[in-house]
């Protein structure tokens, strides 16, 4: 009894922490926040409970409270943090992202292959991979698209987020960040402004719910190609945001040492998941 109840807790804090870096996964830049439902053996669950709630919900049900508990406090509590790391130092805070990126990858790959690898899957790693980069290398880096802070841009940014939730791997915010609609959100959100929630998790809400049968299925039926595609959308997608300016050799060694520390939680929560699964 005792060890069940110790089980159940680790199990408990484990949802609770992966569902806060999930929630900032949401809104942090070049991460996604279903890349880390899937790094963390949690993706499956949540779009079972989507797609079929009355079968999923009985056998789920202990993961909701601390899962989205931890969900809210990540994504408000980073959208406040991010506001002001940004603000100190722009290039530190991204690696801080990139190592926790890479710290999910491992788990990734494990994930990707469940069901094998074919020569399909790593056509569809490469080919997204190349597609992803490309394009947001064109949007960021050539192209000026900038939009004003409006009800619909806000919207446009919750169908973003949610996309980000649904659709494991797609950096959305590194595509708010390229159409400047990054900083205004963010400060919207930690600043917990009505009209900016309003406006924003809506648009996050439907689009998780509109598309959560579509990705399921594409997953049912493609499984294999369709996370080798998810991996090659990660590594394009955090190639992109890798800083190339510093203010100085003291801002390269706190970016590695943030990025050491970030890879490392990343990584252990995903060592914690693996040594929990049989709870």
């Amino acid at each position: 009894m005792r060890k069940q109840n110790h089980n159940f807790m680790m199990r408990c804090l484990r949802d609770f922490l992966c569902g806060i870096l999930i929630g900032a996964g949401a809104i942090l830049p070049g991460v996604s926040g279903g890349v880390l439902a899937v790094a963390f053996d949690l993706y499956r669950p949540f779009m079972e409970m989507l797609t079929h709630p009355k079968r999923a919900l009985p056998k789920y049900w202990r993961l909701i409270p601390a899962l989205g508990l931890g969900g809210m406090i990540g994504f408000f509590g980073f959208a406040k943090g991010i506001s002001a790391a940004l603000n100190v130092s722009a290039s530190v805070t991204t690696w801080a992202f990139i190592g926790l990126i890479v710290g999910t990858v491992p788990s990734l790959y494990r994930e990707a292959g469940k069901e094998g690898r074919s020569r399909a899957s790593w056509v569809s790693l490469f080919l997204c991979a190349g597609a992803i980069f490309a394009g947001l290398f064109y949007v960021s880096r050539v192209l000026s698209v900038h939009l004003e802070p409006s009800f619909w841009s806000f919207t446009l940014c919750g169908a973003l987020f949610g996309l980000g939730i649904v659709v494991p791997g797609l950096a959305t915010s590194s595509v708010l960040m390229a159409l400047d609609l990054y900083q205004p959100i963010v400060r919207g959100l930690s600043e917990m402004n009505l009209s900016v929630l309003l406006s924003t998790l809506p648009g996050m809400v439907l689009t998780v719910l509109l598309l959560a049968r579509l990705v399921n299925w594409v997953f049912q039926k493609h499984y294999s190609a369709a996370f080798h595609g998810i991996l090659g959308v990660v590594i394009a997608s955090t190639m992109v945001i890798i800083p190339v300016e510093y203010a100085g050799a003291g801002e390269v060694v706190l970016s590695a040492v943030c990025a050491a520390v970030s890879f490392l939680l990343a990584f252990s929560l995903s060592g914690l998941d693996r040594r929990t699964q049989g709870f």
